[in-house]
């Protein structure tokens, strides 16, 4: 298949799919009509009880299991990093600052607030053997990797 009609497939993918998504409570298959007094979709009053999402990176080296966040702005004392049985959690509060004197938004894209991130570690670690560093906004985690046991022949006798 050419290169282009990839392309061209992907997009009638996502084509469909959004079509799926805006027909499944209209009749008829038409766009749901728009509530004029219903606040905007993107409003962040809406989403002011849910936590943010914590973006992360998990990687591996030889020896080690390293997971970074980017946490720019946010204090040390402003963050909780804990593990239990292979599950880490990070959280914490990103503070704006003081804005009390804001009358009118004009544009509001930063997430303030509340965060949390929980994973379950794709690898066994030492949870006792761990390195948690803050640096230029850059939350770092690194754990000591278990040695598991290659498979070892038996032999029959």
């Amino acid at each position: 298949m050419a290169r282009g009609q990839k392309q061209n497939d992907d997009l009638l993918m996502e084509d469909e799919l959004a079509a799926a998504f805006l027909t499944d409570d209209a009749p008829n298959g038409a766009a749901p009509a728009e509530d004029p007094q219903a606040p905007a979709e993107d409003s962040w009053e809406e989403d002011e009880a849910m936590p943010g999402q914590l973006a992360v990176d998990v990687y591996e080296t030889e020896d080690r299991l390293v997971i970074k966040a980017r946490t720019a702005g946010v204090n040390k004392s402003d963050l909780d990093v804990s593990i239990s049985d292979g599950i880490l959690t990070i959280s914490g509060t990103l503070s704006s600052g003081d804005d009390s004197a804001a009358q009118q938004w004009h544009i509001q894209e930063c997430y303030w607030g509340e965060f949390s991130r929980t994973l379950a570690l794709p690898t066994p670690v030492k949870e006792d053997e761990v390195e948690a560093v803050l640096k230029d906004g850059v939350l770092t985690i690194s754990f000591t990797k278990i040695k598991t046991e290659q498979a070892r022949k038996i032999e029959i006798q």
